[in-house]
C-alpha cells in the first residue's frame, strides 16, 4: 500500500520571501490604484480648466461678436471655430444662439441642429462645465455666454472627450506599470537575496522546526547535568547551562550572560584554558571546592565564532583516587614488607638450624621492638586513626624509597579533638599530598628525612612537612601550589596537581597555607585548620 508523501512545509526562508513578495505587490498594486485614481482626477480637471479658457477666448473675441450680428454668421465662424481646435487641441468648439442652435460644429452635418446639452447657466450669463453625451460621445465640456451691453447674444461651448483624456490616462498609467513592475522586480531580488542568506543561516528550516529545536534544545540544556558554556567571539558568554553555573560557582544566568570571561572571577589557569584559542582536550582545573575536566572546542565556519566548554565534575573521582594511589603504596610497602620479614624469617630459622636458638631469639625479639616502637611512636604522638593509618602507611612507602618519614616530638593530636568539619578525607588530601610532595624533593638528598608535625594551638590544627630536599624558589612561593607547577619532569598522570589539591581544600576549610625555607635546607610546607567548631561544640553542650 502507497502512503502518499507529505510534503514539507516551505522553509521559514521561503515563507519569508513569499510574504515579502506579496506585500511588495500589494503595495505597488495600491499605489498603481491610487496613482490611476489620482492621475485620472487630475486630468479630467486639467481638461475642465483647458476647455473653459477655450471657450471664455473665443466668447471674448471680437470677431465672433461681429459675426453674430451678421446675416450668415456660421460662414464667419466655422472656419474660425475649426481654426481654434487645431490650435488649442480641443475636440470641438460650439457657438450658438442663446437658444442652442448651433452656428459651428466639427461636422457640418449637425450645424443648425439643436445643441445637445445643459445651457440654461450660460443663459443667465454664467459659466459652467460638465460631462455629457453629445454627438461626439461623452466630453467634458464648458458653456459660457457671448455677451454684450451686458445682454446675452450667443453661447460658447468648448469641450475634450472622455476617450482622449482616458487615452492620457492610459499613457501615464502605463509608464507607472512599467517602473510599478520594475520596483516590484527590484524588490522581489532584494528580498530573494535576504532570504537566501536568512535559508542558510537558518539551514533551511522552517518555523516549526525552529521551534521544536529551540525547545529540545532548553530542554536539553538544563537537563545535562555536566557543564556547558558557549563563549562568542570576543569571549563573551553566549550561554551557560544550571550545571556550568554551578560547577563555575558563578551567578544567575542573567547575571553571567554577555560577560566576558575575564569577568567571572575564576582562577587563573582556568581563565587561561576558557581564553585559548586552541582546543583544550581534559585539561584538569580547580575552582575553590572542585576539581573539573575541562574540554574547549572552537565553533566551525570559517572566522571565529565562538568556542564551546565543556565541563566534567571529578571532585569524587579524584578523592577516589587519591585513596586509590595511597592502597598502592599501601600494598607496595606491604609486599616489600612481607619481602623483607621473609628474609628476617630465614634468618631466624637459619639461626634455630645451626643450634643457635638464643640469637634467632634475641634477633626475632629486636625485630618486633623495632616495628612496634615505630607504631608506638606515631599512635602516640597522633593518637587520630585516620592520621596514624597515613602516616604509617606514609612511613614504610618512604623507607622503601630510601627517606626516612619522622613524626616529631612536638606532634600531639588527642583522638576526638578534630570537628565533624575537618573530614577525613580532606585531612588525607592535605597531609598525604604534603608527604608525598616532600618525599620527592627528598629523595636522592643526603640524609634524606621528612619530618611531619602535628598539634593543636589556639583552637587551630597546625600540621607542618619539614624535608631535606632543595627547597622551594622564592620566586616560585606562589605557583607552587597551581595546577600543573612542578620542578620535576612530568609522568605519564602529569604532576603539579597534589600541591593545587591541597591549597583548594585548605581554601574550603577557611585555612592557611604558606611555604618557606628550612633552616636546614629543603621546605617547610605548614597547614593551619581552624577548630572552632569543636569549641563551639563543646561549648554548647
Amino acid at each position: 500500500m502507497h502512503i502518499p508523501r507529505v510534503p514539507r512545509p516551505r522553509s521559514l526562508a521561503g515563507q519569508l520571501f513569499a510574504m515579502q513578495a506579496v506585500l511588495i505587490a500589494v503595495v505597488v498594486a495600491g499605489y498603481a490604484l491610487f496613482t490611476y485614481v489620482s492621475d485620472r482626477h487630475q486630468a479630467e480637471d486639467a481638461a475642465t480648466r483647458q476647455a473653459t479658457a477655450v471657450a471664455r477666448s473665443v466668447a471674448d473675441a471680437p470677431s465672433v461678436r461681429t459675426a453674430i450680428h451678421t446675416k450668415n454668421p456660421s460662414a464667419l465662424l466655422q472656419p474660425y471655430a475649426l481654426q481654434v481646435m487645431r490650435d488649442t487641441g480641443v475636440d470641438f468648439i460650439t457657438i450658438m444662439t442663446p437658444d442652442g442652435i448651433r452656428w459651428t460644429h466639427p461636422d457640418p452635418t449637425q450645424i443648425g441642429r439643436r445643441y445637445l446639452g445643459h445651457i440654461d447657466a450660460a443663459q443667465h450669463g454664467h459659466t459652467f462645465s460638465e460631462t455629457y453625451k453629445g454627438t461626439l460621445g461623452a466630453s467634458v465640456r464648458t458653456v459660457t455666454p457671448v455677451e454684450e451691453n451686458g445682454r446675452v447674444i450667443g453661447l460658447v461651448s468648448a469641450g475634450i472627450k472622455v476617450e482622449a483624456i482616458s487615452q492620457r490616462v492610459q499613457e501615464q498609467v502605463t509608464a507607472l506599470l512599467g517602473v510599478a513592475a520594475g520596483a516590484l522586480l527590484l524588490g522581489a531580488l532584494g528580498t530573494y537575496v535576504v532570504n537566501a542568506r536568512l535559508r542558510r543561516h537558518t539551514h533551511g528550516m522552517n518555523a516549526g522546526e525552529l521551534s521544536r529545536m529551540h525547545d529540545y534544545h532548553e530542554a536539553a540544556l538544563h537537563a545535562v547535568r555536566e557543564g556547558l558554556l558557549m563563549l562568542d567571539g570576543q569571549f563573551r558568554v553566549a550561554l551557560i547551562n544550571d550545571g556550568g553555573r554551578e560547577l563555575l560557582g558563578v551567578g544567575p544566568e542573567g547575571d553571567v550572560i554577555g560577560h566576558s570571561v575575564a569577568e567571572l572571577g575564576l582562577p587563573a589557569p582556568l581563565t587561561g584554558a576558557l581564553l585559548a584559542s586552541e582546543p583544550r582536550v581534559d585539561e584538569v582545573h580547580l575552582t575553590a571546592d572542585r576539581v573539573l575536566v575541562v574540554n574547549t572546542s572552537p565553533v566551525s565556519g570559517g572566522e571565529r565564532r565562538g568556542t564551546v566548554v565543556t565541563l566534567r565534575d571529578v571532585t569524587e573521582l579524584q578523592s577516589l583516587m587519591g585513596e586509590l594511589d595511597s592502597e598502592r603504596g599501601f600494598t607496595q610497602a606491604l609486599r616489600s614488607q612481607a619481602h623483607e620479614a621473609a628474609n628476617r624469617l630465614h634468618t631466624v630459622v637459619s639461626l634455630i638450624e645451626l643450634g643457635r636458638a638464643s640469637e634467632a631469639v634475641d634477633f626475632a625479639t629486636a625485630e618486633l621492638e623495632l616495628a612496634q616502637a615505630l607504631t608506638d611512636q606515631v599512635v602516640a604522638a597522633v593518637s587520630e586513626p585516620v592520621l596514624a593509618a597515613l602516616l604509617l602507611g606514609k612511613t614504610a612507602q618512604a623507607n622503601e624509597r630510601g627517606v626516612e618519614l619522622v613524626v616529631s616530638d612536638e606532634s600531639r593530636l588527642d583522638d576526638g579533638l578534630l570537628p565533624e568539619s575537618l573530614s577525613a578525607r580532606d585531612l588525607v588530601t592535605i597531609l598525604g599530598n604534603l608527604i608525598d610532595n616532600a618525599v620527592d624533593a627528598a629523595q636522592g638528598s643526603v640524609g634524606a628525612r621528612v619530618t611531619v608535625t602535628a598539634y593543636a594551638e589556639d583552637a587551630e590544627l597546625v600540621m607542618r612537612v619539614t624535608d631535606t630536599g632543595t627547597g622551594v624558589d622564592p620566586a616560585h612561593a606562589e605557583l607552587v601550589f597551581q595546577r600543573g607547577f612542578s620542578t620535576k619532569p612530568a609522568g605519564p598522570g602529569g604532576r603539579g596537581l597534589g600541591l593545587a589539591l591541597v591549597r583548594q581544600a585548605v581554601t574550603r576549610l577557611e585555612g592557611t597555607l604558606t611555604v618557606t625555607e628550612a633552616p636546614e635546607g629543603g621546605a617547610v610546607f605548614e597547614v593551619r585548620l581552624p577548630l572552632r567548631a569543636s569549641v563551639a561544640g563543646g561549648e554548647e553542650r
